[in-house]
């Protein structure tokens, strides 16, 4: 077996916060790897680390074969990092932005111009390419963005929150810019607030907490290792929220999970038509107007809560914050 990352019994602490606690992750060629935790699970910390920019107390870290601990700047030289937010320069053209970069790289002016042209080609920036890059949207800003990590062609890109903030569509967009970038040979470690996008980019997940790994699969043997499905009721009214997430929790023994913007309310279920129809009954009799009613398989979401015991948040670690 290939591995872009091998991590063994990784450990980092920040005072008296363990950051890392024995952390073992890998991750295989070829694939999109995404990385899971709450908040201050120590996410940040562990790409922070394959990025050479922390160094592990302990344990051992390969990126592409590379030590982390001894070679930093070998690994530097096979890695891209794309952040949170587009790190590009708004008064420059897209095509100036990459030739520039590129230039960083060490590139001479004929090869930075090329393989500007080339990633423009790739991410479909290429009718923008000579816009300033103020005039994008924040999609477009975003894809530019992941091309500046990509004109050194690197094996590895760490992609840390890539799509915080974006509208849905923009989204999607970047989602098939990544998976065009994995089809042509570059391995991704992805982190993301988003469990969705783990569910649809990810072949392999990795869920950690309190510095180490909880769980590791693909997205359905995830799915499976929990069991059972989900009854997501959609009441008409908000108001009605409390009282069908707690007669649901009473009937099947379990807390029910409430989502006031959509105005669902969800639970873990055993078996799979009697939970459905159950769950029918019971909000019927209670007079409760419902606009939808299913039951489906878990999501990562639910999995995420299942395995930790907390939802997944919108934060960075409390390590991170503190290294910084």
């Amino acid at each position: 077996m290939t591995y872009t990352i091998e991590a063994h019994g990784l450990k980092k602490r920040y005072g008296k916060t363990a950051a890392l606690d024995g952390l073992d992750l890998v991750a295989q060629r070829g694939q999109v790897t995404a990385v899971l935790g709450p908040n201050g699970a120590g996410k940040t910390t562990f790409v922070r680390a394959v990025a050479t920019l922390v160094r592990p107390d302990e344990g051992t870290l390969l990126v592409a074969g590379h030590d982390a601990g001894k070679d930093p700047a070998a690994v530097r030289r096979v890695i891209g990092l794309a952040g949170q937010f587009a790190a590009v320069e708004p008064a420059m053209t897209g095509r100036e932005n990459l030739e520039m970069v590129a230039g960083l790289f060490g590139q001479t002016r004929r090869a930075a111009k090329a393989s500007a042209a080339a990633v423009l080609e790739q991410l479909g920036l290429v009718e923008a390419a000579d816009r300033l890059a103020r005039t994008y949207s924040g999609g477009m800003r975003r894809r530019l963005d992941l091309g500046a990590s990509l004109v050194g062609s690197p094996r590895l890109l760490l992609l840390d929150e890539p799509t915080a903030g974006l509208d849905p569509r923009s989204r999607l967009e970047l989602w098939d810019a990544i998976r065009a970038l994995v089809a042509d040979g570059t391995d991704v470690l992805l982190t993301t607030q988003y469990l969705d996008e783990a569910d649809h980019l990810a072949s392999h997940v990795v869920i950690i907490d309190h510095g180490r790994a909880v769980a590791a699969g693909t997205p359905t043997e995830l799915k499976q290792r929990i069991g059972g499905n989900v009854v997501e009721v959609r009441v008409r009214h908000g108001r009605d929220l409390p009282t069908v997430a707690g007669m649901l929790g009473r009937i099947h023994r379990v807390d029910a999970q409430i989502d006031e913007p959509t105005r669902r309310v969800s639970v873990r279920v055993e078996g799979s038509g009697d939970g459905l129809m159950s769950a029918l009954r019971y909000v019927e009799s209670a007079g409760v107007e419902i606009d939808d009613i299913a039951m489906r398989q878990p999501n990562l979401d639910e999995v995420f809560l299942a395995i930790t015991g907390r939802p997944a948040e919108n934060h960075d670690d409390a390590s991170a914050t503190v290294a910084a």
